[in-house]
């Protein structure tokens, strides 16, 4: 009888062992690119925070002038009138 050897299951392991070490390089590479995503999102939603925090201060400045525009009219009598 022939004598087998083991020769041929090695290299078929050492072709699977470099298979597996590309394949946990490119879950490492993922796994780089989903932080940097996530670290750009939340630069983003820092931003957008941002806006709408200078946005309210706008409108809160907007409603104050409207206030006093609002009393100036009323102290000059400037009341709208239809004209016809």
């Amino acid at each position: 009888m022939a004598e087998v050897t083991m020769e041929p299951m090695f290299e078929v392991l050492k072709s699977v062992q470099a298979r597996l070490a590309q394949v946990d390089g490119k879950v490492d590479e993922l796994n780089q690119q989903t932080q940097a995503l996530r670290t750009s999102q939340n630069g983003i939603r820092q931003e957008i925070a941002s806006v709408f925090q200078e946005i309210s201060g706008v409108h809160a400045t907007l409603v104050r002038h409207e206030g006093r525009l609002d009393r100036i009219e009323k102290r000059l009598e400037l009341n709208e009138v239809p004209t016809q």
